[in-house]
């Protein structure tokens, strides 16, 4: 099948990726000329696992091309995905100006019946919006009465966890698709099974509903996620206070099936293109018809107190006043395996030392290009902090004339680290854990003092072995 993805991103690349994977001949195109350049040349504009080497693939078959040509994007695809970004506005809500732009282009250019996909995160009513602007368009060409440039506006969201993307789309756990239940959404349907029937062939994880119940899906799953890891956050900040250990607790609540062990990980806070957004946004939603999703606001609050939870840990244990102090950093994007910068906790963590004097050596595994790109641009108004942000090549770089360790992102390699190396690279053998990586009494044991996330901190007696 003939298929266009409007947007390189994320969402954009890993659907062309996949779908021309399987045989179909997709056209990416985005308004971005460096993105299209990069990729053009053999590269990625992200890091996402395996699909570089997919892109590889596909690219070498002729099944997938990629320009800034908007017409012949149109031109090309029967099915028009559009995976272009959906930004917070001011107020918490989803920002559709670029998904009502590439609706506008799409019936500009239109040659034919096209089935518009949205899979961009969008608010309920999106769809409508889509069709109107793709109808005003026709019109204007004078083919708003012509069946043959007819169209018909799908919700097909996405369910794609970072670092794992292209196995999630590969092995969905079920696709979603809302389609209006009248002739061109028929035609659209037909359409739709067709291409996704590759993905169906063990068993059919297809779920087809009205357009408004498949856009309000999928802000109502990542709400579900956000919601047990705040309310996980929460749960762990009474357990410092209470002397329970809230890793204990959280395997006795997952050992009941009807719970589960699936993000009830006590941490930092989250982050990410994703959960931020879509959070704010459904709740913004609710404000815009009369109601409160009080439950939900609650989330959001709970997780922007969270990240700065390991500060209140840091300060309390070295003192408010930083200077002369420096901080290693393990972790900088948003979760492992991504470079994702956006809404980080590091973020906020390292500008928190920073604002209090401390020297920060930062190391991730692939975020280190995108992490300089980013606190240039947090911290253009603080020269100062900015000149003792070093961000390193390596763990060990990290380490070279630190006070402290903190641990922001749980990168495999973070997990079992050479722990003895590790206390004589410290000044003083201190971690500051906001993944919860490692076992308390294991880490007293060594003497090491370690203060993590809703866990009981070990005191360490004056020779540095616990009591």
């Amino acid at each position: 099948m003939k298929v266009t993805i409007v947007g390189t991103g994320y969402v954009g690349l890993v659907t062309g990726a996949c779908l021309a994977e399987i045989g179909n001949d997709v056209f990416c195109v985005d308004v971005d000329p460096r993105k299209i350049e990069i990729l053009n040349n053999g590269g990625v504009p992200i890091h996402e696992p395996g699909l570089q080497e997919m892109l590889r693939r596909t690219r070498a078959a002729g099944r997938i091309q990629f320009s800034t040509d908007v017409k012949a994007s149109v031109e090309h695809g029967d099915i028009q995905f559009i995976a272009v970004g959906t930004p917070p506005d001011e107020d918490g809500s989803a920002d559709l100006q670029y998904v009502l732009a590439a609706a506008r282009n799409i019936g500009k250019y239109s040659n034919g019946f096209k089935v518009i996909v949205d899979k961009s995160t969008v608010p309920v009513g999106t769809a409508l919006q889509v069709k109107r602007v793709v109808e005003e368009e026709l019109r204007a060409r004078g083919l708003g009465e012509s069946e043959k440039h007819g169209l018909s506006v799908v919700s097909n969201p996405e369910f794609l966890k970072e670092g794992a993307a292209v196995d999630d789309f590969m092995r969905p756990d079920r696709i979603v698709i809302g389609i209006d239940d009248d002739r061109a959404g028929n035609l659209a349907r037909e359409k739709m099974k067709r291409l996704y029937t590759p993905f169906n062939r063990n068993h059919e994880r297809t779920l087809y509903m009205d357009v408004r119940s498949a856009e309000f899906t999928k802000y109502a799953a990542n709400a579900m996620l956000a919601t047990r890891i705040s309310f996980m956050n929460d749960l762990s900040n009474l357990a410092d206070t209470v002397g329970a250990d809230i890793e204990s607790v959280r395997r006795g609540m997952g050992s009941d099936p009807r719970i589960g062990y699936h993000f009830l990980y006590a941490g930092c806070g989250y982050g990410g293109s994703c959960f931020p957004k879509d959070v704010q946004a459904l709740a913004q939603t609710a404000r815009e018809n009369g109601h409160t999703l009080r439950v939900l606001e609650a989330v959001e609050a709970v997780n922007n107190d969270q990240k700065e939870v390991l500060v209140n840990k840091i300060v309390k244990r070295m003192g408010e006043d930083l200077r002369g102090r420096t901080f290693a950093v393990w972790g900088l994007a948003f979760k492992p395996n991504t470079d994702d910068m956006r809404e980080a906790s590091s973020r906020r963590i390292i500008e928190a030392l920073l604002q209090r004097g401390a020297t920060v050596r930062g190391y991730d595994p692939v975020a280190r290009d995108e992490a300089e790109r980013v606190f240039a641009l947090d911290l253009a108004d603080r020269p100062d902090d900015f000149q003792r942000l070093h961000l390193v090549n390596t763990q060990q770089d990290a380490l070279t004339d630190a006070d402290a360790l903190v641990i922001v992102t749980e990168w495999k390699e973070f997990k079992s680290p050479d722990f003895w190396h590790l206390k004589s690279a410290l000044k003083t053998p201190v971690i500051f854990d906001g993944r919860n990586l490692y076992e308390p009494e294991a880490m007293a044991e060594m003497g090491i003092d370690y203060f993590a996330i809703g866990r009981p901190h070990v005191e360490l007696d004056r020779n540095g072995s616990h009591n």
